[in-house]
């Protein structure tokens, strides 16, 4: 019979509900820190996450160990799924709550029908820039370092794609949303360029990734409950 140790140490994938404001990082870190005293797993086994959430998103996050680890950038390239919500009539630098409302925008004009019509043009391939306030790397340096000291950075668009995008809930400042999407893409990009796309402006206010490929966000587990589970 294969032991709990070497069951994690040859390789699992473990779906995880990431809390709200830890980062992607943290989350390994907790699990790391778990594996290797509540079970006995050697200081050095390996173990990370395919694919970052903000830390101001939740929702699920695949933490692979052992040899499930060579599959991360495999599953990195699946389908993903989120749900959320837009702020219309306002803009913030970072396109989210990280940064306060730089901006307001009219938002009569807006309705129903107005903004069922202004989801089609983000579906299919779309070009897309990335938030200034993001951990790409630009000569070297996270983008939002660049930001958070107030430098300008040309940023280059990028292809991704949208597969689908519904629109769940309009309760006006806020829309609430379903998006499937190829890796790659920001929600908070889009956030904002629906905002200009509706002749107003917008930021996210809540974020949740509920599929990656397959898995579901239903049969994660939250942190605090995988450590009792290991207890």
């Amino acid at each position: 019979m294969i032991s709990i140790v070497e069951d994690y140490q040859n390789g699992k994938i473990i779906l995880v509900e990431k809390p709200l404001h830890w980062t992607s990082f943290q989350a390994v870190n907790k699990l790391k820190y778990l594996l290797i005293n509540k079970v006995g797993l050697p200081k050095k086994f390996k173990i990370g996450h395919a694919g970052t959430l903000d830390p101001l998103a939740t929702g699920l996050l695949l933490i692979c160990t052992g040899k499930f680890t060579k599959r991360i950038s495999e599953l990195q390239g699946q389908i993903k799924e989120y749900t959320g919500t837009f702020f219309i009539g306002a803009t913030t630098p970072s396109y989210d709550l990280e940064t306060e409302i730089d901006q307001i925008f009219p938002v009569k004009h807006i309705d129903e029908v107005l903004i069922l019509a202004t989801v089609k043009q983000f579906l299919g391939e779309i070009d897309q820039k990335p938030p200034i306030f993001s951990a790409i790397k630009k000569d070297g340096k996270r983008l939002y370092e660049s930001a958070r000291a107030g430098l300008e950075v040309e940023i280059a668009s990028r292809k991704t794609t949208v597969s689908e995008f519904e629109i769940t809930r309009i309760a006006l400042p806020e829309i609430d949303f379903r998006i499937s999407c190829s890796k790659g893409t920001y929600i908070r990009s889009i956030a904002f360029d629906f905002g200009k796309a509706l002749q107003s402006g917008a930021h996210l206010t809540a974020l949740r990734r509920t599929k990656i490929g397959d898995y579901n966000v239903e049969n994660a587990m939250d942190i605090r409950v995988f450590e009792e589970y290991l207890s």
